[in-house]
């Protein structure tokens, strides 16, 4: 899913600015969500945490899994 924002917003002097939109999508996701997008269980998480595979970033009390390590994970793993 990506949403489309616009770079700049509307103002008197937008005729002057392009207006440009980036697609947006997380850099990361809080475990539960991570658990949903892969269909991994937690425990199973977890343990790709220990073993390093898949990347984590603590801000303050919550844990948040890259979605760009999730994605080398699913790739890695593909049956071919």
């Amino acid at each position: 899913m990506q949403t489309r924002i616009p770079l700049v917003a509307a103002s008197p002097n937008a005729a002057l600015f392009p207006t440009m939109s980036l697609p947006i999508e997380p850099f990361s996701v809080r475990v539960p969500i991570a658990v949903q997008l892969t269909r991994i269980g937690r425990s199973k998480l977890y343990e790709l945490f220990a073993a390093g595979e898949i990347e984590t970033v603590k801000v303050g009390a919550s844990t948040l899994v890259t979605v760009a390590s999730l994605r080398r994970l699913i790739e890695s793993r593909r049956q071919r």
